[in-house]
């Protein structure tokens, strides 16, 4: 009669758990980082008021530093994308406000691509794959749609506000979207946005110094309960007008136009 112990043990592969280790590691390292702000409250810190409470210092920094603080920008804006932050929109608006419209165009282009860059190879790498293995093939299917015309579905997601930034980062990972096509649709899909804001941004330094104004008054007539009755607002949805949203979804039915022409054609051939 065996035991148990006499049962032959099966050991992980040696090649297996380095695998694992390194398909995994990056996602939990971003998962942590993510609880790591949110739970310190650091994402708080982009808002309005901390730029325009900080706005002189920061003119005056980038004055004399503006390429070290260019590429503090940039870095930091590949932080918010690729950790899923709230506050993307002030991030624009407050790079057209601090560097000029055009340069914080491009140095939030350059940002948002490379951090939903990152989004994408780490969803792709730990569980997009996997997941598509798994899936039955409905997923297959809409795979395969995808894929056959991903860069225009891309641009059509990137150009048509109506869809989180973070959810379209992931969904392509998902889709099997080649990392070529992602990073081209990624780059040209934001530039109409991200130039748009940048520009509605540069434009509101008088408002920034009137609101600091009426909130430096406040404090000063109520010292003892300024916490509680000044209010420090800039209404930024307010520059998300229907017209500039129904610019971006005219933008978004262009990038669409190759998918109709194919399908379109493909049906006078069989027909």
């Amino acid at each position: 009669m065996r035991s148990d112990s006499d049962e032959p043990h099966t050991l992980p592969s040696p090649a297996s758990t380095p695998s694992a280790l390194r398909r995994w590691a990056p996602l939990v390292i971003l998962a942590a980082l993510m609880v790591l702000v949110f739970s310190m409250g650091w994402h708080e810190y982009l808002s309005f008021k901390t730029i325009g409470l900080n706005y002189e210092a920061l003119k005056g920094f980038i004055a004399d530093n503006f390429i070290v603080a260019i590429f503090a920008y940039v870095l930091l804006y590949i932080l918010v994308v690729a950790l899923s932050l709230p506050g993307g929109l002030v991030m624009t608006l407050s790079g057209g406000l601090l560097f000029g419209w055009l340069a914080a165009a491009i140095a939030t282009i350059f940002g948002a691509t490379l951090g939903a860059t990152v989004v994408f190879l780490i969803a792709r790498t730990s569980f997009g794959e996997a997941l598509a293995a798994r899936a039955g093939p409905w997923l297959g299917k809409l795979r395969a749609g995808f894929q056959e015309n991903a860069l225009s579905y891309l641009l059509f997601l990137r150009l048509v506000p109506a869809f989180p930034f973070f959810v379209v980062n992931l969904a392509p990972a998902l889709l099997g979207v080649p990392l070529r096509t992602y990073v081209v649709g990624t780059f040209f899909g934001i530039i109409p946005g991200t130039s748009a804001f940048a520009v509605l941004g540069a434009g509101l330094g008088s408002a920034v110094e009137s609101q600091n104004a009426i909130y430096n008054a406040c404090l000063t007539k109520h010292a003892s309960n300024a916490a509680s009755v000044c209010t420090y607002t800039i209404d930024t949805k307010a520059l998300v007008t229907p017209e500039l949203l129904a610019a971006f979804v005219l933008l978004g039915l262009v990038a669409l136009i190759p998918v109709a022409l194919k399908k379109w054609s493909k049906r006078n051939v069989n027909a």
